[in-house]
């Protein structure tokens, strides 16, 4: 495998991975305060229809953004009013959402735009396109050359490929994902609402004694898991793609799960960990080069069933415990 395949097969790595990012830190949030979401999923579809049906017609991928975001939160509030404020199964009010969400779409989609419950393909500003860094070798240089963009990229220098064909060139939401995690940390580590985040996941009667609203708390936690979704789903339809799909998702919710059991509810974790499975998501679709690293051959469902198999792996224990927040998925009840 040579040096400029490798960098093809990182590129494709950040690209997979930042849906996952996003919703892994989604779920970090909300699970931190003590709610579990397997909501995530749903979120992320509703909100790579609407941001890209919105999109389309408005002809404005941030208005379309700013709907999917949208529609992520109301979802989130769903959940909020089913967990937090009636005390109900955290577990069936996100998957409810999931099924909701998942009929919905298609139905909605097909009596706007009757194209079998996908939208119309997204062009110009109706989507977010590939942003070239200063200095990196991009189309205007191709087109400027008349040559192709591969080949100036394969002749120039190791760093100069390194900037051009994996740090630039890809949607801002990329670059957006990756600066929310040292976000996070310092948010979560670093800051009173962090803290008091932290403790309503592990003791909120503790939180409750101190005078600090917990179902202010947790909602806070709902809603930032909703805009991250949001963004997550918009990123899908608006960026990674062009365009909405019946079940565009594919599992990526459940995936973003797996990730943050596997990273232990930590934000850098969360990072290196949804970056491996985005690998495995790239290799999926370049079997040939594990092929031509191992010298055998390698099915792609393997690959995209690790995910899972690292995440039972953990989860018994082999790798270190991964301990979610104490009071995790059950309702508060204020002792009177």
């Amino acid at each position: 495998m040579d040096f400029l395949t490798l960098l093809q097969v990182l590129d494709t790595t950040i690209r997979f991975a930042t849906p996952l990012l996003l919703a892994c830190l989604a779920g970090l949030y909300s699970e931190r305060a003590g709610i579990f979401d397997i909501g995530l999923e749903g979120k992320m579809l509703a909100a790579a229809f609407f941001s890209a049906a919105v999109a389309y017609t408005s002809g404005n991928v941030w208005i379309g953004l700013l709907a999917g975001v949208a529609v992520s939160v109301l979802l989130s509030i769903l959940h909020g009013l089913a967990s937090i404020t009636f005390r109900g199964n955290q577990l069936i009010s996100g998957l409810a959402i999931t099924m909701l969400v998942g009929g919905m779409t298609v139905l909605v989609a097909q009596d706007w735009f009757k194209q079998g419950g996908r939208t119309p393909q997204l062009e110009g500003a109706a989507r977010f396109e590939p942003i070239t860094l200063p200095f990196a070798i991009g189309p205007a240089d191709a087109e400027a050359k008349g040559e192709q963009l591969s080949k100036l990229i394969a002749e120039a220098s190791p760093l100069q490929q390194i900037y051009s064909e994996l740090i630039s060139g890809h949607p801002i939401l990329v670059y957006l994902a990756l600066a929310l995690v040292p976000l996070t940390w310092w948010v979560l580590f670093r800051t009173r609402f962090g803290l008091r985040l932290r403790a309503v996941g592990e003791n909120p009667a503790s939180v409750d004694t101190a005078g600090v609203s917990v179902v202010s708390l947790r909602y806070s936690a709902v809603l930032i898991c909703g805009v991250l979704c949001g963004l997550a789903g918009a990123y899908l339809a608006t960026a990674m793609q062009a365009g909405f799909v019946k079940d565009m998702t594919t599992g990526r919710g459940y995936i973003a799960l797996a990730a943050l059991i596997f990273a232990k509810w930590r934000p850098w974790y969360a990072l290196w960990t949804t970056l491996l499975f985005g690998l495995f998501q790239a290799l999926e679709l370049r079997t040939d080069v594990i092929e031509n690293v191992i010298g055998m051959a390698v099915q792609s469902q393997l690959l995209g069933a690790l995910p899972y198999i690292l995440t039972v792996v953990i989860l018994a224990g082999f790798v270190g415990k991964a301990i979610p927040p104490r009071a995790g998925g059950q309702p508060y009840v204020k002792e009177r």
